[in-house]
């Protein structure tokens, strides 16, 4: 088939997909600020309009690449009528060189009133009067301007091509109610094709949509992974920007004493900037899957001091290997809780490098003489068992008895008797471009 034809029928591919998909995210919903989406409508629009998007995504790729041959056919067109014509002057000019001068002859010889006859406007110099009635000579220069106008077209096209490219991010405008699309008046009257459909498509992370929006600190939607849901998250944007919340303790409303099921899908609230939550072991694996991240933990006790702590390169397995826990170079005031202490001893019982975590309900710990995850009454890495014990019961106060130090507790900074007020766990890219006034430090350096 010839590019031209090819691309005659990819236009009407195009208008069709684009109506489709109008049509579908009609049927799901009429709010058309994707970010404000219900789960439902988004599984809708997923369910109705993802097969025909990634279809119209693909046409318009192969739109794009006919476009140069198409051009340069036109232009090997061009190139070979402009031949012909140069040879068929030549030889005219040939056969008139043996005709002998109508003058000579006393022929009458037609003339202009005495002045040469000027070139016809809009050709160039060279161009005579019978030239610019010759048909061919204006089908060249209608060529001409039609490659000029595809070459305009053309570089339009690969500039918005490696735009969408470059950015993860495709937000379509709402279009009016009484917009429809006639697809026979479209292609006869030339009219610009209608702009390509969108499925919904949200940032990998946090950091992601801090660099593209700048936007305040709130629970938004992320998608670590494409082949997995999107899932509701709480952005800090505060504090250098950027930051993935994936666990969060305030004031002891939500149990933390839960399931594998819970702890690996995540539970809590996900509606106030206080709300506690968790995550979910499956969602922080997505998101710290690659390794390169740096995850800050903050704390504060409960006379309102504050400290904090920070990891290189934080990640967990998947599920098969109960989300066994892996993290590099420690840094911070808090401590390296996460690995025991300074002691030898203290390390080896409380180091959590390596550990795979362990609920209530399952026991992966090397604690052979019962469960951690029970004794310390959350779900957790541990060894046998900690010197850090974030996911633990709330004690109001601080200072708790008991008989396991089952706290909320970060042990290289308040002991494993003092049961914290505060806690956040977050994480970002290691290389991460901070705001002007962030270090990442916090509020207290």
């Amino acid at each position: 088939m010839e590019p031209e034809a090819q691309i005659r029928n990819l236009r009407d591919f195009l208008m069709v997909y684009n109506r489709m998909t109008e049509i579908c995210f009609q049927r799901c919903t009429s709010n058309f600020n994707y970010r404000s989406l219900t789960m439902d409508e988004e599984r809708c629009a997923d369910s109705c309009a993802g097969k025909l998007i990634r279809s119209n995504h693909r046409l318009m790729g192969t739109y794009v690449n006919l476009m140069p041959g198409m051009v340069q056919r036109r232009m090997a067109e061009m190139e070979k009528k402009n031949a012909e014509l140069v040879t068929a002057e030549a030889e005219a000019a040939g056969a008139l060189e043996g005709t002998p001068d109508l003058a000579d002859q006393g022929l009458p010889i037609a003339t202009t009133g005495g002045k040469a006859s000027a070139p016809a406007p809009g050709t160039s110099e060279a161009m005579t009067a019978s030239e610019a009635s010759d048909p061919c000579i204006l089908e060249l220069e209608e060529l001409r301007r039609d490659v000029r106008i595809l070459e305009n077209k053309l570089l339009i096209g690969v500039w918005q091509l490696n735009h969408v490219k470059t950015h993860s991010y495709i937000i379509t405008p709402p279009l009016p109610s009484n917009s429809t699309f006639n697809l026979t008046e479209e292609y006869r009257t030339g009219a610009s094709l209608p702009p390509a459909g969108s499925l919904i498509v949200h940032d990998k992370d946090c950091s992601e949509l801090y660099d593209r929006q700048r936007p305040d600190s709130g629970f938004y939607r992320i998608r670590p992974r494409v082949d997995q849901e999107p899932v509701l998250v709480f952005c800090d944007m505060e504090d250098g920007g950027g930051w993935t919340v994936i666990q969060r303790r305030r004031h002891g409303r939500v149990d933390f004493n839960r399931d594998w099921v819970d702890y690996r899908d995540g539970f809590g609230d996900f509606k106030l900037w206080n709300d506690e939550f968790w995550l979910g072991n499956e969602h922080i694996h997505s998101l710290v899957k690659e390794g390169e991240n740096l995850v800050k933990i903050d704390l504060m006790d409960w006379s309102g001091a504050k400290t904090h702590t920070y990891y290189q390169n934080f990640r967990i397995t998947d599920e098969k290997d109960s989300y066994r826990l892996w993290y590099g170079v420690h840094s911070g005031r808090g401590g390296d809780a996460l690995s025991g202490g300074r002691g030898m001893v203290e390390q080896w019982s409380s180091s959590l490098n390596g550990m795979q975590f362990s609920t209530r309900d399952q026991d992966h710990d090397r604690y052979l003489q019962g469960s951690c995850a029970q004794e310390n009454r959350g779900g957790w890495w541990y060894n046998r068992c900690h010197a850090a014990n974030l996911n633990g019961k709330f004690y109001r106060g601080g200072v708790y008895k008991g008989l396991y130090d089952n706290g909320v507790v970060w042990g290289t900074w308040r002991g494993l008797w003092y049961s914290l007020r505060h806690t956040t766990i977050k994480i970002r890219p290691l290389l991460s471009l901070d705001s002007l006034a962030g270090s990442g430090a916090g509020p207290d350096g």
